[in-house]
């Protein structure tokens, strides 16, 4: 039986699926935040360097009597709910679309949850978890974070995809669209500067600290007798700093050109992101990185990931239409 793809004349009829995507990457979210807890928790060796069980069994009987058992084991648990509910969105798309980018999005979401589970398998089979403090755990956090950042993306692409956008072509590209590319880049370098940052925070916190006290803090981690996570703690501001620059002034020109609304509407949400996440960088530096304000921090990343991927995906929309 051929399948139907209703696409961009019948989004209405598409509400449904668009819904449950959007709650999809809602759960998604929550989960990613939830891992980041069992980091910031020191939790992550919770169950020892057994996966998937969990001290040698499917349900610890040390479940209720450590803080950090009943941590790992509840991420694990949340983990992999996301399977069936990725699987249902997989063949949701094929029947409600066909061989369309909402059903091929869906499936590079797949193939990144994969990763995403192989990734939390080899850090705690490798036992780069908990107090682990080594070069191998700081390379491996940047790429989790990296294959989360292709895992919401391509998520957020099912939910846009399936509101009746057009799959723009990579021949519609323009100055603006390299410029905004460039943009997405420096996003996955401050979000990989970012990982070893907190990794570095978790592992040697310091006291909260402003104005001169600050800057003394700053050139005592540059000391070469600190860890080297401690002395990568200036990297990721300086890289933050600068692509969050950069996507500012990029957004509010689009914002001063003649632009259509859709990709107006884009430009502002993708500055709004950026200026937030700039305010919650500060105030993470200056309260020295206490465990919620990491987890808003890491929520805010991906906002601002998929409002910038959004806005390029618009400018490429125009160009075509032009």
């Amino acid at each position: 039986m051929k399948n139907e793809t209703p696409t961009a004349s019948k989004p209405n009829q598409n509400r449904a699926f668009t819904t449950y995507s959007l709650v999809f990457l809602i759960y998604m979210l929550a989960v990613i935040l939830f891992g980041a807890w069992v980091r910031i928790s020191g939790s992550g060796d919770g169950c020892g360097a057994n996966w998937p069980h969990c001290h040698g069994e499917w349900i610890p009987t040390a479940l209720l009597d450590e803080y950090s058992t009943l941590i790992e084991y509840t991420h694990r648990v949340t983990s992999g709910i996301l399977g069936p509910m990725v699987i249902a969105l997989v063949v949701w798309a094929w029947k409600r679309f066909g061989s369309h980018p909402v059903f091929w999005a869906s499936i590079v979401t797949t193939i990144f949850i994969v990763f995403e589970s192989l990734i939390g398998a080899g850090l705690v089979l490798a036992e780069l978890v908990g107090s682990n403090d080594s070069v191998a755990r700081a390379v491996v956090m940047s790429i989790h974070l990296v294959n989360t950042m292709m895992l919401t993306g391509s998520a957020a692409l099912v939910i846009w995809w399936s509101t009746g956008k057009q799959m723009p072509h990579w021949r519609s590209r323009t100055p603006l669209t390299w410029l905004l590319l460039v943009g997405l880049v420096g996003l996955i370098f401050t979000n990989m500067t970012g990982a070893v940052t907190a990794l570095g925070d978790t592992l040697f916190p310091t006291s909260p600290t402003i104005g001169e006290g600050l800057f003394q803090q700053v050139r005592d981690d540059l000391s070469p007798a600190n860890h080297f996570l401690v002395r990568l703690r200036i990297i990721h501001p300086i890289v933050a700093i600068t692509t969050a620059f950069f996507l500012m002034v990029l957004t509010w020109v689009i914002r001063l050109r003649e632009v259509p609304k859709l990709t107006e509407r884009w430009a502002e949400i993708a500055l709004a992101m950026v200026l937030a996440q700039t305010v919650i960088g500060v105030i993470n530096i200056m309260l020295s990185a206490p465990g919620w304000i990491q987890m808003i921090h890491l929520l805010f990343a991906q906002f601002v990931w998929i409002s910038a991927l959004f806005l390029m995906l618009t400018t490429m929309m125009n160009s075509e239409r032009s």
